[in-house]
């Protein structure tokens, strides 16, 4: 299915309305479970506050397909496709796919971190904006032998990818959702599936600027 008719699709169910919630598409891709894009979408309602809506499943952009290391797709060919896409109504969306997805690494000189071979088509967990209005969750390195862990990982990495939606850098608070993963599952695992107390007040002032209201966060 075309990204173009769930533009059109989320277009019909969101045109209608006025008020000023802030807006979140989750964008199932591929064969991506719909009981675990529920789930996502219950934690960004509860986490932020906003309105999720779930849109029709689509398959990935084949102009994200690589093939380096292993069969993988550019996450931020990923995230770049999905902000083209983006139907006019909805002011944040969420890609979701079970595929392996990568990034190229890059010192603050703008190199390929070294060593190249390493960094070039490096795999991740999740990509987005900061800011911007989309970002993309991988669940291919998320997996756990237990489910409860496996769905805290997605939990988290799609609350912090969208953070960086809304203008949150990575945090330097330990346990803070935010917090760099440094390459590793574990600090994901041991980071708790909230904001600390300093992202949650940077990002409610900036939403308040943005949209001229007050966020609740649970």
């Amino acid at each position: 299915m075309k990204i173009q008719l769930i533009v059109f699709v989320a277009s019909i169910l969101l045109g209608c309305s006025n008020d000023k919630i802030v807006r979140v598409g989750i964008q199932p891709l591929g064969n991506f479970d719909s009981k675990i894009v529920d789930t996502i979408s219950i934690t960004i309602q509860r986490k932020y506050g906003f309105k999720t809506f779930i849109l029709p499943r689509a398959s990935e952009p084949q102009e994200a397909f690589i093939n380096i290391k292993s069969l993988r797709y550019r996450a931020d060919v990923l995230i770049k496709y999905l902000k083209e896409n983006k139907a006019d109504t909805l002011d944040y969306i969420i890609g979701l796919t079970d595929y392996d997805i990568s990034v190229t690494k890059r010192d603050v000189f703008g190199n390929v971190k070294a060593p190249k071979e390493k960094y070039a088509d490096w795999g991740i967990f999740g990509l987005g904006y900061r800011p911007g209005p989309s970002c993309i969750i991988s669940s291919f390195r998320l997996h756990s032998k237990s489910k409860t862990l496996y769905l805290e990982r997605l939990k988290k990495v799609s609350v912090h990818e969208l953070g960086h939606n809304l203008g949150l850098d990575h945090c330097e608070n330990t346990g803070c959702v935010m917090q760099d993963a440094v390459e590793s599952i574990h600090t994901t695992d041991k980071a708790k599936l909230d904001l600390c107390s300093n992202c949650k007040r940077e990002l409610k002032s900036w939403l308040h600027q943005l949209y001229s209201k007050v966020v609740r966060f649970q």
